[in-house]
């Protein structure tokens, strides 16, 4: 072979070599970038997370799965309501007033609740107007069933940044998820809250109108870090993201006018925003009284808009709100009940029930310190308590007659009768 033919076998090697090389070197860079994508892709996800990678052969031809899952309104500890829990040793019990609701929230996949107000240990406690509850009201939460605790409010801040933060840790040290606030002060990166039940997940988001004008005492940084408005920009953004990650979304906002049983056109327009950004359930919250549910129509299946929940326990009541508009109906509000089914990859709202709550404050003989009654205070769940419920018999006939009116008047001005 001459020298001249070996130098262009050399050549050609070394070109192939070359080329070898770069080959490699392109496939290791688009596997370096696709792991990192997929490192991205797994920040969406917060929550317990199950997600399985086997596919059986009844997952390939549809097998249907269900998750029911409950939610309700505002949990607001006023004074007399602590006051009512604090026990001869100085701790404080809150497990009274989930008695009747527990059994409810055992049939549950998934409960959410919704806290209104603080837990700052290091600060007194108050009731309205800067809510600060003891910390052992996370104990009865917790041994009530919860799940997940909805924070965006207004009055969130009320033990300032510091009480937010305690706030979260509280539930979040019990067990509990919470939305609605940012206590890493990472509102435009933190993952999504997405709970996988019985194979079917379920993204959770919050928002809060305002902050009673406490957000004054953050930087406007801060504010964005930390609090979860209702700035439509951002939601869309979270609840778009949502959509497409999880087989579900929920939406709990709080807007709206205190004691109003009407929707404001504010309310109307967003939450009809939420739906078509990607919201399956908007579970609305804020004006102490319930409102109204929608059914709303998209891509062929039913969407559901609940515009406030109203009061699921607090001091609020007819005894104590005479001469506020509609002040018989703040001692109640509704248990919502939803149970969502999944076939292959479609997810519909199977069935959803509003089932009308009553808060009952019963005098129990004692005395605070400061010369005040205490009482008992229990959510009634009202199904139990209307006539045929397993507890009727427990009520006097007064209460009975208030309890009566309250179930037929909130099943009527509720209108949810889904099919």
């Amino acid at each position: 072979m001459s020298r001249q033919r070996k130098s262009q076998k050399s050549l050609v090697n070394s070109k192939t070599f070359s080329m070898l090389v770069v080959l490699l070197a392109f496939l290791l860079v688009g596997f370096t970038f696709l792991f990192h994508q997929w490192q991205q892709d797994e920040v969406v996800f917060r929550g317990a997370l199950t997600v399985s990678s086997d596919t059986t052969e009844e997952d390939e031809v549809g097998e249907k799965t269900t998750a029911r899952v409950m939610a309700h309104g505002d949990l607001l500890y006023h004074d007399i309501i602590y006051m009512s829990a604090l026990q001869d040793d100085g701790t404080y019990d809150f497990n009274l007033n989930f008695e009747y609701v527990k059994p409810w929230f055992d049939q549950a996949d998934l409960v959410i609740g919704d806290f209104e107000g603080t837990i700052a240990p290091e600060l007194p406690l108050a009731g309205y107007p800067l809510f600060n509850a003891p910390i052992e009201v996370v104990d009865a939460i917790k041994n009530a069933g919860y799940d997940v605790m909805d924070l965006a409010h207004n009055h969130i801040l009320d033990s300032y940044l510091s009480g937010l933060l305690s706030t979260a840790k509280a539930f979040e040290d019990a067990g509990i998820d919470t939305v609605g606030v940012y206590p890493e002060g990472n509102r435009s990166e933190a993952p999504l809250l997405i709970k996988e039940v019985n194979g079917i997940k379920i993204a959770i988001l919050a928002y809060a109108y305002g902050f009673n004008g406490m957000e004054a005492n953050l930087s406007v940084e801060e504010q964005a870090n930390y609090l979860s408005n209702l700035d439509d920009g951002q939601m869309q953004k979270e609840i778009e993201a949502a959509e497409q990650a999880a087989d579900v979304t929920i939406i709990m906002p709080q807007m709206g006018i205190e004691y109003s049983l009407e929707p404001t056109q504010e309310q109307i327009t967003l939450y009809h925003k939420m739906i078509d950004w990607g919201a399956d359930v908007v579970f609305g919250g804020h004006p102490h009284v319930a409102e109204p549910s929608e059914t709303v129509e998209k891509d062929g299946q039913q969407k559901l808009i609940i515009y406030s929940m109203g009061n699921f326990i607090s001091n609020q009541r007819m005894e104590t709100m005479e001469g506020v508009a509609n002040y018989q109906w703040t001692e109640r509000g509704v248990l919502m009940d939803v149970v969502f089914e999944k076939t292959g990859e479609t997810t519909i709202i199977q069935t959803a029930k509003a089932h009308p709550t009553w808060v009952q404050r019963t005098p129990n003989g004692r005395y605070s310190p400061e010369g005040y009654a205490l009482y008992d205070y229990q959510t009634l769940i009202l199904e139990d308590f209307i006539a045929g419920g397993k507890h009727r018999d427990s009520l006097d006939s007064e209460t009975q007659a208030r309890i009566d009116t309250a179930y037929t008047e909130m099943n009527d001005f509720m209108g949810l009768y889904w099919e």
